[in-house]
């Protein structure tokens, strides 16, 4: 049965409408292409904002995605955690690089050092050294993120305290879990009175039986070629503080502005300007060409910054992009995990059109065997497997996924087709094929120079 991928609501004027409809052409185009279901597009430039919704909410029970249908934002939830953060630093209530076992003293890690000296910057900044992605359900009792926090501590140190960057979701829940601490609060009772309700944020949700008494989106895989919904629906509570916010596009948009410092709306701005730049300074290097700030992935292209931040659930993909001094602001909400080439092609449509910003393109190199052999063989990480083998001028990758989201015992997905990685700079790939078409990685290598790791999809993988 084909999609319906028609947008559910009016064009903007002519001049509005120009670079907007160019936009959702290509997401009506790469809707059918990818067999996403749904869409929600939000573009805030020189004061006006434009939204529109494509498509269905589900394949199942099809209601037409609409300006204010809810979707996951996944990791962008981090984004909120972080604000809130800064609230507590503003208030001399949190140091950044005091150890967190002030505020957590009965804390565990399986490192005894990493214990003692682990501090807020580090799990902000994604270099906490553990395993990184762990998911599990506590249930819904207030008691879930604690219960988390224990099993966090149980998990193996990889590689030094602030050693590599590498995307750490279980850093997020001893953040989570230090403002519940220092606010006497469940963690999304106190994002809610110190972010969402002064930002006016009203429609940024957790709670399924909040939720359900609105027009959301469910989550689709695709299988075989066909598209199916993604079960379970809710992310577990342990897991709110990495990505448990559900919201829409409007939503988006305005804790956008907030970010790039259009205050004149905001009745409360909660934080110093001061602090808002703290968040968006890069301290760094994370893939590609991007730098990691305070939970923001930062770009510079031509001498403007660009703040980012992604979201992926079970069957739902999220987007945001910023660029303050260009009073920009990009949202996509899609409903099917193959969605990323959509948002990548999007990306690139609008920071051009918009702003006239092209993303660096890296040129691919033709490497002879000699030169790639020693990158062969395998690479794990909690998530998946790596296995790289030879192919013409560079190397061919096949991801093996392990499962393990949203609880560890959730089987693997399907297996992504194998896709060939060239070399653009010394130990630096990048992919040529959905579904890693231009994903930036890097080797890294140990203090006897030898190719120990491998860096792509923002997570270090080992090699075995």
């Amino acid at each position: 049965m084909p999609l319906n991928i028609m947008p559910t609501n009016p064009a903007y004027s002519h001049s509005e409408n120009r670079l907007f409809q160019t936009l959702s052409d290509t997401i009506q185009a790469e809707m059918q292409r990818l067999q996403v279901p749904g869409v929600a597009l939000g573009v805030y430039a020189d004061g006006q904002q434009m939204v529109r919704g494509f498509g269905v909410t589900s394949v199942d029970n099809p209601l037409p995605v609409t300006e204010d249908s809810l979707f996951q934002i996944g990791s962008i939830t981090k984004t909120f955690l972080t604000t809130l953060v800064l609230c507590l630093v503003e208030t001399g209530r949190l140091d950044l690089d005091s150890p967190i076992i002030n505020y957590l003293p009965d804390l565990h890690m399986s490192d005894a050092t990493v214990r003692e000296q682990v501090t807020m910057r580090h799990l902000l900044t994604h270099t906490g050294g553990w395993v990184g992605d762990y998911f599990n359900d506590f249930g819904a009792g207030g008691d879930a993120l604690q219960r988390m926090v224990v099993e966090v501590g149980r998990l193996p140190q990889l590689y030094p305290l602030g050693e590599f960057w590498s995307y750490n979701n279980s850093g997020f829940y001893l953040a989570g879990r230090v403002i519940e601490v220092l606010t006497g609060l469940p963690f999304e009772t106190a994002l809610k009175q110190y972010v969402l309700s002064p930002l006016g944020l009203k429609r940024a949700l957790f709670f399924p039986e909040d939720i359900l008494l609105e027009r959301f989106a469910a989550g689709h895989e695709v299988i075989d070629k066909q598209v199916a919904v993604a079960r379970p629906w809710a992310v577990p509570r342990a897991v709110a503080p990495a990505g448990g916010l559900v919201t829409d596009i409007p939503t988006l948009l305005r804790y956008a502005r907030y970010h790039m410092g259009e205050w004149d709306d905001f009745e409360s701005h909660i934080l110093s300007l001061e602090r808002v730049k703290e968040m968006q300074q890069p301290l760094l290097p994370a893939t590609g060409f991007s730098r990691m700030g305070l939970s923001w992935w930062i770009d510079d292209f031509d001498g403007v910054k660009i703040i980012r931040h992604g979201g992926g659930t079970k069957g739902q993909i999220a987007h945001l992009a910023i660029v303050p001094e260009k009073r920009f602001a990009l949202a996509i909400l899609t409903n099917c995990e193959e969605a990323d080439p959509l948002i990548l092609a999007i990306r690139k449509q609008a920071f051009q059109s918009y702003l006239g910003i092209s993303f660096p393109i890296a040129t691919p190199l033709k490497m002879p065997p000699s030169e790639t052999a020693e990158f062969i063989g395998e690479y794990q990480n909690a998530m998946d497997t790596l296995l790289l083998s030879a192919t013409d001028g560079g190397l061919l990758l096949q991801d093996i996924p392990k499962g393990g989201f949203p609880t560890p015992d959730t089987p693997p997905g399907p297996m992504p087709p194998a896709v060939r990685l060239a070399f653009y700079a010394p130990d630096k790939v990048i992919g040529l094929e959905e579904p890693y078409h231009e994903a930036r990685g890097e080797f890294l290598r140990d203090s006897k120079g030898k190719v120990a790791w491998l860096r792509l999809g923002g997570r270090v993988h080992r090699r075995q």
